[in-house]
């Protein structure tokens, strides 16, 4: 089983970016399907972007054009960067690995995190 450790949140205005970073460890990086998901106050987990093992990059309609998801394999890292933010992207963000293949499952809104970290909070205000 793998552990993830999310970091750089914080509070930031409407219009705003930040960096989210994700370290890895115990678990084959380089050879594993990487999200991002993200559970806003009273409400379920919307997946946002997912990366493939070759790179190849999916985004949620509301992540699309805004948000930026890259890896480092050397590193272990999993990164994503926020930009125009918006209120609506208020939320405690996670990355994680899916049971099915590529998170297939998860992007059509099932429950399929294997593993997620602890998550980091982002705070839009207006």
């Amino acid at each position: 089983q793998g552990q993830l450790v999310e970091s750089g949140g914080g509070s930031v205005q409407a219009g705003g970016s930040l960096r989210l970073s994700c370290a890895a460890s115990g678990f084959l990086f380089s050879h594993t399907c990487l999200t991002w998901v993200r559970q806003a106050p009273g409400k379920g987990l919307e997946w946002v972007s997912v990366i493939s093992i070759g790179g190849t990059r999916s985004y949620a309609p509301s992540a699309e054009g805004r948000f930026n998801i890259s890896r480092d394999n050397d590193k272990n890292i999993l990164y994503l960067e926020l930009n125009d933010l918006k209120s609506d992207d208020t939320a405690m963000y996670y990355c994680g690995y899916c049971t099915s293949y590529c998170c297939t499952d998860l992007k059509k809104g099932a429950s399929d995190l294997k593993v997620r970290g602890q998550g980091t909070q982002v705070t839009v205000s207006s």
